[in-house]
């Protein structure tokens, strides 16, 4: 059995935003049993108890993309959580099938994002851009050509 790599995101309040614009960008529906909220969890005495605004935050989602799942969740003030930073530290590469995909791609992510390297032919040979998205997500696109 190989093994896979799933990139999982997190998120201070906005996962479900991000993970529905994700959801319209690369088509496809949440796996399993859908978006899975912190309130719904069953009360366990170990944990804090949820503050009434944090209890429709994202404990989990995930959503098929190819043959792999981009998953995600928001972080839960209080349950050991140390301070939000986005991002900073994780990309997330894909790998499309054709320029017009790539460009496709690069165009909705960026959408109110921030443009880091624009799409273009790379020393390397690949068609090649790179962004942070609205939801402070960094994103490679990367096609190759042979």
């Amino acid at each position: 059995m190989a093994t896979k790599l799933n990139p999982y995101l997190n998120f201070d309040g906005n996962c479900e935003a991000a993970f529905n614009h994700y959801k319209k960008v690369f088509g496809g529906e949440f796996a399993g049993q859908g978006v899975m909220r912190y309130g719904d969890m069953p009360a366990c005495d170990e944990m804090p108890p949820l503050a009434e605004e944090h209890k429709n935050r994202v404990m989990h989602v995930s959503l098929p993309i190819g043959s792999e799942l981009l998953m995600g969740s928001d972080i839960m003030p209080g349950f050991g959580n140390g301070p939000f930073k986005m991002g900073d530290t994780t990309y997330i590469s894909i790998h499309p099938d054709s320029r017009e995909e790539a460009d496709r791609l690069f165009k909705e992510l960026s959408e109110g994002g921030e443009v880091e390297m624009p799409m273009d032919d790379m020393f390397w040979g690949d068609y090649f851009g790179s962004l942070r998205d609205r939801f402070g997500i960094q994103w490679m696109i990367n096609f190759s050509k042979g």
